[in-house]
C-alpha cells in the first residue's frame, strides 16, 4: 500500500521575514503620511489658509481720503472728491470682449492722447486677466451715467477719489499734482505724500462655491493729514494776475513773484508763470512743472549790492554820508577793468548816491573794504549757499564758492552780483532781513498740520496781520545778519533808490517803498559766455519804509519787448502787487495820496543807469562749482543734462584745430555743437581753447545761418532771404542789439563802449539769422 508524501510546510524563519516586510512596509507609509500631514497642517498651514481664503473670500483696498491743503484762510485750494470709476470682470464678458470694448471705447475714450481707454488697451486688459480689468478711472458723471445706461454683463462701477484743484491754476507750482494712484508729484502734494495719503482700508468679502456673498468684514481707512499753508489765496491771485500780464506785455520766458512777511519769514504768495492746470493733468506741459523760485538759480545782478552795502556798513564802518570815488566808471584790478554802465561816469559821490545809481564801481569798493573772508560770511549770513529750508522739494543751494576757490578778482563781480546763482526765495528772505531790523528769517509755506477739517471749532483761519516786529522767540535757523542801525540806514538808502535812483518806477501810492533793481545777463551753458541778447530782470524792496510789511521779489527770465531791464520791466509788477497787497491788508497810508498823473515817470534814464555790463567775470568757476554741489542738489543734475545736450567736438577736430578756419570747423562738428557756435563764443569757445591774444580782434563769421545734418553726415546750408547788414558804428550795445534783431540778424559783440568796427561791413547782403561780430570801443 502506498503512501502519500508528506504535506511541505512554511519554516518560521520565513513567516517572520515576510512579516517583517508587510509590518516595514506599512510602518514607512505610516510615516510618509505623517511627514506629509505635518508638511501641509503644520509647516505650510499659514500658505493654505492663505489660498483658502483667497478662493473663498473676495477682497480689495478702500483708498483713504487724502488731506485737504488750505490757504491760511482755510481756503481750500487741493481736496478730494469721490468720482466713480468702471472696471469689467473679463470672465463674465464671455465671447462678448470685443463687443464690449468697442462700446465702452465709444463713450470713455474721449481723449485721443489717452490710450489707456482705447480699445485696444482695453482688450489687451480683457485677455490678461480673469477676475478683474479696468475700463476707466475717475469719470465724471455725465460720462458714468452713459456706461450706466448700456447695462452690460460684467461691467461694475467704483467708487474712488480723485484729486480737485477749485481755483484751476492758482498756485499750481506750490500745490503741486498727483497722479491717477492718488500718488504726490510735485509740490507739496509730492513733499508730504506719506502725511497726506492716509492709510487705506480693506473689504473682505466671504463667498460660497457659486462666488455668492455670504458676508463681508471692513476695515475703515484712516484719512491723511490737512495742511494749512501760510499763503494768501487772494494775495497769490493779485501777484498772479500782475505776473501774468507783465509776461504777455514783455513776451518773456519765465516770470515769479515771492511776497513775504518780513517778520515771520512766511511766504504769503508765491507765482510762477506760466502755469499749468493740476485738473487737467493730459495736456500738461513738462517745461513749466518746475518751482522755479526754490529749484532754479540766476545771477542776481545789481540786487545783489544791498547784500555788499549792508555788509560794508555794518563790518567796516562805512555810513551812507561817506565818499567814494568810482574813477569815471572804470577801476582796474590785477588786469582786470570793471566798468559802470556808458551812461554812469561818476567820480567822488557819496555811498548812498552810489547805491542809487547802481555803480559797479562803488560797489566793488564797498567789498574791497571788508575782504573776501569777512565779505563771504555775511554771504553766507543772509542765506546764500544754503537751502532755506523751506517746505517744498528740488529746492537748490545756489552757487556760492568759498572765498579759497576765488580768483584774483573773484570779489569785484561777487559783489555786482556775478559768479553766485541765487533763488527768488533766498532774494526775498534777503531783503526781508534788512526790513525787519536785521534778522534772518527762514522762509516758510506750511503754517500748521492737522486732522481737523474745515468747520471744526478746533481749527480757525489765521489772516495775515502784519506785526511790525519780530517774534518774541525766534525759530530754528533765525539768527542776527546786520545790526538794527545797520538795517536802518539801508532802509532809508534803499528808499532812495526809489525816489532818486534806478527804481522810480516802484513808487507806491500813499505808501513809501524802498528796493534795488537789477539786470542780469544769461549765462549759455554750452558756450560758458554771457549772452548779450538773454537777460533777467528783476527788482527787490519792501513797503512801507518805516514798519514794512510785506518784502517782494520780481524776477522776469529773458523779456524781448522794451528797454527789457529791471527798472522797467520788474519794479511796475513790484508797484502793482505791493500797491493792491497794502490796500487789501488795510495797512496805514504813511504818505499822502496823489493823483495817477503825477506818479508817472519816465524811466528811459533808469534804464540805462540799470544796464548790464560784461565786466568780464569767470563764468566757467562759477558753472564748475555746480560740480562740487552734493548729489542730492537739483542745481547739480540740471547741469549734468545741459552738458549731456551738447555732443562733444570729435578728436579729429582737435587734432587740426590750429590750422583750420572756423568755416572749416563747421562741417566737423554736430548739429548741437552748431548751434551752441551761433549762439555766441565762437569754435575756440566751443571746443574749450583760449584765445592767446588778449586784444579785441574781429573775426569774420560764417555767412550760413541754418546748418543742418542730415542722415548720412553731410551738411545742408538753406541761404533763405537775404537781408542788407544795417551800419552799427557810433551806437551803443543796446543800440546794436535792437536793430540787428529788426533786421533779423544776430550780434556778437567785443569790447565796451560805442560800436568802433563790424564785419560785414554795413549793406552787405546776408541770409537772415547772420551772425555780425560788433567791435565795441570807448
Amino acid at each position: 500500500m502506498n503512501q502519500a508524501p508528506p504535506r511541505q510546510t512554511l519554516t518560521a524563519p520565513i513567516r517572520r521575514i515576510r512579516f517583517a516586510y508587510v509590518a516595514l512596509f506599512f510602518c514607512a507609509w505610516t510615516v510618509i503620511i505623517g511627514l506629509r500631514l505635518t508638511w501641509l497642517q503644520v509647516i505650510r498651514h499659514g500658505h493654505y489658509q492663505h489660498v483658502a481664503a483667497l478662493q473663498q473670500q473676495s477682497g480689495f483696498e478702500v483708498a483713504p481720503r487724502r488731506g485737504v491743503l488750505y490757504d491760511r484762510n482755510l481756503r481750500e485750494l487741493a481736496m478730494t472728491v469721490s468720482v466713480d470709476s468702471v472696471y469689467a470682470v473679463p470672465s463674465e464678458l464671455g465671447d462678448n470682449k470685443e463687443m464690449t470694448a468697442e462700446l465702452l471705447s465709444r463713450i470713455v475714450h474721449a481723449d485721443p492722447a489717452d490710450n489707456f481707454t482705447s480699445k485696444q488697451q482695453m482688450m489687451a486688459r480683457f485677455n490678461a486677466s480673469h477676475g478683474f480689468a479696468w475700463v476707466a478711472r475717475k469719470l465724471d458723471p455725465e460720462t458714468v451715467s452713459r456706461v450706466r445706461e448700456l447695462n452690460l454683463k460684467g461691467v461694475y462701477f467704483q467708487k474712488e477719489f480723485k484729486r480737485f484743484y477749485p481755483n484751476g491754476d492758482l498756485a499750481a507750482q506750490v500745490l503741486g499734482y498727483v497722479g491717477t494712484d492718488d500718488i504726490g508729484l510735485g509740490g507739496l502734494e509730492r513733499q508730504f505724500d506719506d502725511d497726506m495719503h492716509g492709510v487705506p482700508g480693506h473689504m473682505l468679502t466671504a463667498l460660497d462655491a457659486k462666488r455668492h456673498v455670504l458676508g463681508s468684514q471692513e476695515t475703515q481707512p484712516m484719512p491723511g493729514e490737512n495742511l494749512v499753508l501760510t499763503i494768501d489765496a487772494n494775495i497769490q491771485y493779485m501777484a498772479e494776475r500782475a505776473l501774468d500780464a507783465q509776461m504777455a506785455k514783455m513776451k518773456a520766458l519765465h516770470g515769479t513773484v515771492v511776497v513775504q512777511d518780513p517778520h515771520t519769514g512766511q511766504i504769503l504768495a508765491l507765482a510762477i508763470s506760466p502755469r499749468f492746470n493740476p485738473n487737467d493733468q493730459r495736456h500738461m506741459d513738462a517745461s513749466v512743472l518746475s518751482n522755479l523760485a526754490v529749484s532754479d538759480v540766476y545771477e542776481p545782478g545789481s540786487t545783489f549790492k544791498l547784500v555788499t552795502y549792508s555788509a560794508a556798513l555794518d563790518g567796516a564802518g562805512v555810513q551812507p554820508t561817506d565818499i567814494v570815488d568810482c574813477q569815471g566808471g572804470a577801476m582796474t584790478m590785477y588786469g582786470r577793468t570793471l566798468h559802470d554802465d556808458k551812461s554812469d561816469r561818476f567820480g567822488r559821490v557819496t555811498v548812498q548816491y552810489a547805491l542809487e545809481h547802481s555803480s559797479d564801481v562803488g560797489a566793488a569798493k564797498m567789498a574791497l573794504k571788508l575782504g573776501s573772508q569777512k565779505f563771504y560770511d555775511y554771504v553766507k549770513g543772509f542765506g546764500f549757499g544754503d537751502r532755506s529750508g523751506i517746505e517744498l522739494p528740488s529746492e537748490t543751494r545756489g552757487l556760492l564758492r568759498n572765498p579759497k576757490r576765488w580768483g584774483a578778482t573773484s570779489i569785484l563781480s561777487i559783489a555786482i552780483g556775478q559768479e553766485v546763482g541765487v533763488t527768488p526765495v533766498q532774494l526775498v528772505t534777503m531783503v526781508s532781513a534788512i526790513a525787519n531790523g536785521g534778522v534772518y528769517m527762514p522762509p516758510h509755506v506750511l503754517l500748521e498740520s492737522t486732522d481737523e477739517m474745515k468747520g471744526d471749532a478746533r481749527l480757525q483761519p489765521a489772516a495775515f496781520r502784519p506785526a511790525n516786529q519780530l517774534p518774541e522767540k525766534l525759530p530754528d535757523g533765525a539768527h542776527r545778519v546786520i545790526t538794527e542801525m545797520t538795517s536802518a540806514k539801508m532802509r532809508s538808502m534803499m528808499q532812495g533808490i526809489v525816489v532818486e535812483g534806478t527804481g522810480k518806477l516802484a513808487r507806491l501810492n500813499g505808501y513809501s517803498s524802498a528796493g534795488k533793481t537789477g539786470t542780469a545777463q544769461k549765462i549759455d551753458p554750452a558756450t560758458r559766455t554771457y549772452s548779450h541778447t538773454k537777460l533777467v530782470a528783476s527788482f527787490a524792496g519792501f513797503a512801507p519804509v518805516s514798519n514794512p510789511a510785506i518784502s517782494v521779489t520780481v524776477v522776469i527770465d529773458n523779456p524781448t519787448v522794451g528797454s527789457r531791464y529791471g527798472a522797467e520791466t520788474s519794479a511796475p509788477v513790484f508797484r502793482e502787487v505791493a500797491q493792491q497787497v497794502l490796500e487789501y491788508l488795510g495797512v496805514p497810508h504813511d504818505q499822502p495820496l496823489q493823483a495817477k498823473k503825477d506818479l508817472e515817470v519816465a524811466a528811459k534814464d533808469d534804464a540805462s543807469e540799470d544796464g548790464p555790463v560784461d565786466n568780464g567775470a569767470d563764468v566757467g568757476a562759477m558753472l564748475a562749482d555746480a560740480d562740487n554741489l552734493p548729489a542730492d542738489d537739483p542745481l547739480r543734475a540740471s547741469v549734468e543734462a545741459s552738458k549731456d545736450s551738447v555732443v562733444p567736438a570729435p578728436a579729429e577736430v582737435h587734432a587740426h584745430v590750429a590750422a583750420a578756419k572756423p568755416e572749416g570747423l563747421m562741417k566737423l562738428l554736430p548739429e548741437k555743437v552748431l548751434a551752441a557756435f551761433h549762439a555766441g563764443g565762437g569754435a575756440n569757445a566751443i571746443l574749450g581753447i583760449k584765445d592767446t591774444d588778449d586784444s579785441a580782434k574781429m573775426t569774420a563769421p560764417k555767412i550760413a545761418p541754418m546748418v543742418q545734418q542730415n542722415g548720412n553726415g553731410g551738411v545742408v546750408v538753406d541761404a533763405g532771404q537775404r537781408v542788407a547788414v544795417p551800419s552799427f558804428v557810433g551806437a551803443g550795445l543796446r543800440s546794436v542789439v535792437v536793430q540787428a534783431e529788426s533786421a533779423g540778424l544776430r550780434v556778437q559783440p567785443t569790447g565796451s563802449g560805442l560800436a568802433r568796427e563790424q564785419e560785414p561791413a554795413a549793406g552787405t547782403m546776408v541770409p537772415s539769422g547772420t551772425e555780425v561780430v560788433v567791435r565795441f570801443g570807448r
